[in-house]
């Protein structure tokens, strides 16, 4: 736990006790504040008693005697209106901020030389988070990692100069970090997400602004145009920025090309990692997630070589393109996490040959935008609620076959992938879909999928049958 000190002494309210909330009410007690909390939620109001905390209704509080209102990411801010509690901080000019701000303020407080790196965007914030940390640990640092990624970021370990925190942020959560400063901030990327908690695209672009405006050094994917357009800006302001791509050359940064990252100053480039049979990281999106990892890490004063073994020796995200097995050519990749076509995309631009496991729950649009993948697929198994809808789509473009679990898809695209001739295939599920339909969500989904991969593994090794 990281006692937050800064209240010490003083009043703060704090509403919302989920995991974050009970982390962050127990840190300022930590700290010598004194602090009444409160949920929606009975039972969690009751959980918080339980660990030692004073509940009160806000509903009935004085807010004009808080130092300050502490909210969990979920409750917003101005759209699609303000909550009850926001607007009762608001009333009494009170501050309402979140653990990320908290966090930064401790810091800055107690102890900044403790290295701290933020990372966001619309997509892959969660895999370089990881990579990241990844990376300084098999180095030999000292890394804590948390925030929108495992840990609540208050309940990490306590301040100190050698450690290292590597802090994944979400728009919420920046919204309520108006004092952000990390040493390194890295902003990958940026596409519509959230509008209903934001209101505009250029209210939500402005909240990730936020993170790197702040930085020492900032690291901006220029990808899209409005990451560009920021990336820009704060250069036109002599900020220290880093730009990544991995579709151009870059002036200041690390850049991809095929399967190389090259660094890049002043012009100057050197091809600095590759990541050529990583399966981790393959895809387009997955260099530009390395890039920004190697940026950061170069920053820190890792060498190249010690970044490469790093980036070797990712296992990935869990349920995020990882490699489940492999029998001889026949790879199964386990994409539970992809939730939504846009994610899917990624997937099937990683591999040539697929034997591609999708359904669940289809959300708008289900799986129209992927029609420029469907060559790359040799047959597709659809499964749960989604299944004739989407065989219906992929109509007359690819053989396809329904079934109503995953169990019975994963084996039949085992059984078939096997016969395949080609150099390399996969099964991979990627779902494009949401699991509420089967399954509680998509770890378990995916989870199912990893069981009986195994099995299936199990039977092609014994020269059997799948």
């Amino acid at each position: 736990m990281i006692p937050i000190t800064i209240f010490k002494g003083r009043e703060v309210a704090l509403f919302g006790l989920g995991g974050s909330g009970l982390a962050t009410a127990k840190a300022l007690q930590a700290g010598g504040a004194r602090v009444d909390v409160w949920d929606d939620s009975l039972e969690r109001v009751d959980a918080a008693l339980d660990a030692g905390l004073d509940a009160i209704d806000l509903h009935d509080a004085d807010f004009s005697r808080y130092a300050a209102v502490v909210v969990a990411p979920g409750v917003p801010l101005t759209h699609p209106e303000p909550h009850w509690v926001v607007k009762a901080a608001k009333a009494e000019g009170v501050d309402v901020i979140g653990d990320i701000e908290l966090f930064n303020l401790e810091r800055e407080a107690v102890c900044p030389e403790a290295a701290f790196v933020a990372i966001t965007g619309t997509n892959g914030k969660s895999t370089t988070t990881a990579l990241i940390a990844h990376i300084l640990q098999s180095a030999g640092m000292d890394v804590q990692m948390g925030g929108n990624i495992g840990r609540p970021v208050l309940d990490l370990d306590p301040f100190s100069e050698d450690r290292v925190y590597v802090v994944e942020c979400s728009s919420y959560q920046i919204d309520l970090a108006p004092s952000l400063t990390p040493d390194v901030g890295i902003l990958l990327n940026l596409s519509p997400d959230h509008l209903d908690r934001h209101g505009t695209l250029e209210n939500y672009a402005a909240i990730k602004e936020r993170l790197v405006k702040g930085s020492r050094l900032a690291v901006v994917g220029v990808d899209d145009e409005l990451c560009a357009a920021i990336a820009g800006r704060l250069e036109e302001k002599d900020a220290a920025v880093e730009r990544i791509s991995c579709i151009n050359t870059v002036k200041n940064g690390v850049y991809a090309q095929g399967s190389a990252l090259f660094e890049s100053v002043e012009g100057e480039s050197l091809e600095a990692a590759e990541l050529a049979g990583i399966l981790s990281l393959r895809g387009s999106h997955n260099a530009q997630n390395a890039a920004a990892a190697l940026s950061t890490a170069a920053a820190l004063g890792l060498g190249m070589e010690e970044i490469q073994e790093g980036l070797k020796s990712f296992p990935g995200l869990a349920h995020r393109l990882k490699l489940v097995g492999q029998h001889g050519h026949v790879l199964f990749v386990n994409d539970s996490k992809a939730t939504n076509a846009e994610a899917t995309a990624h997937a099937l631009a990683s591999f040539d040959r697929i034997y591609w496991l999708a359904g669940g729950r289809q959300k708008s649009g289900g799986i129209e935008s992927l029609r420029e993948y469907f060559p790359k697929v040799a047959k597709a198994y659809f499964f749960g609620e989604a299944a004739d809808d989407f065989a219906k789509t992929v109509e007359g473009q690819m053989d396809c076959q329904t079934f109503g679990g995953l169990d019975e898809a994963v084996t039949a695209a085992s059984r078939e992938a096997a016969t395949d001739k080609c150099v390399e295939v996969a099964v991979l599920l990627s779902p494009a879909c949401a699991s509420f339909d089967q399954y509680a969500n998509f770890e378990i989904r995916g989870d199912a999928f990893e069981a009986v991969s195994q099995k299936c593994l199990r039977l092609l090794a014994q020269g059997g049958e799948a």
